[in-house]
């Protein structure tokens, strides 16, 4: 489609207050002088259809998809990526020149971004990894871990059955844990990751210890608010280097700022600092 007004684009999900995604694009905006916006969507379920094939029309080149809609949007994207399909979520939108929907999921390119950013010389073919969790979010990590080469990936949930799921879908590399094991599979795992919303601010601590893991693992939560979770103040104690989810969300966003404002953005300590205090 021909575009004759400034950039625009936006984040869906519902509801969409907290979202930090506008601060977080606004920031690119303003440093790279582009004259476009990007703004919250708050869509309701029963409106969410209509609302997603309405934004091309608007002026929108595309969107990003928070909860609760990143399954549901699958079935409006006219084409996907080979990554979303795997994950079965899409959290990254881009409306076509032609009016078709193409949907991605990049949250697990943020991971690992995060990782090569913020641990540097760190690789998933180091060693086994454990996933703490079995939610969407795992999905993207460990789809991601096996794309960049994992030898082993342990899964540990609390209800084992979903975890099994993900071994069906993932196939051989996958090793489940039962989750009152899960502190001992961190022997000889070289990246540990909580994917889980515990330690969140207002939700349980993840209570578990680091005394079966190398010296030499990298422990990283997805979670970012606290920005250092007990789970990461745990690991630190043990003398494990720490990653925290912050870096995640950041770079999770690039490709879809480089797609819909034709810049490639750079994450980095002005950022951080722009959407912390958002």
């Amino acid at each position: 489609m021909t575009y004759t007004s400034p950039p625009l684009a936006g984040v869906v999900g519902w509801p969409i207050g907290l979202s930090r995604s506008p601060a977080l694009h606004g920031h690119w905006l303003k440093r790279y002088g582009i004259p476009g916006y990007y703004v919250p969507l708050g869509i309701a379920p029963q409106d969410f259809e209509n609302g997603i094939r309405s934004l091309p029309r608007l002026g929108f080149r595309g969107v990003n998809v928070t909860l609760p809609y990143k399954q549901t949007v699958l079935p409006l994207a006219d084409k996907i990526s080979d990554r979303a399909a795997l994950i079965g979520a899409a959290n990254t939108l881009i409306f076509r020149d032609d009016g078709g929907i193409y949907g991605d999921n990049t949250d697990g390119y943020g991971f690992i971004e995060n990782l090569r950013q913020n641990a540097p010389g760190w690789s998933a073919r180091s060693g086994p990894c454990l996933v703490l969790g079995a939610g969407g979010a795992a999905r993207g990590i460990i789809s991601a871990l096996i794309t960049e080469g994992a030898p082993e990936i342990r899964i540990a949930n609390r209800t084992r059955q979903r975890a099994e799921i993900l071994k069906d879908q993932y196939g051989a590399r996958i090793q489940v844990i039962d989750w009152n094991r899960a502190a001992d599979a961190m022997d000889g795992a070289s990246t540990i990751i909580n994917t889980t919303s515990l330690g969140m601010a207002g939700q349980p601590e993840l209570n578990i210890s680091f005394d079966a893991a190398p010296g030499t693992a990298i422990a990283t939560d997805i979670v970012y608010n606290p920005l250092t979770t007990p789970f990461l103040r745990a690991a630190n104690a043990a003398g494990l280097v720490t990653v925290d989810g912050l870096g995640m969300l950041l770079h999770q966003a690039v490709p879809g700022f480089r797609q819909w404002f034709e810049h490639a953005p750079e994450v980095d300590d002005d950022l951080r600092k722009a959407v912390l205090a958002a």
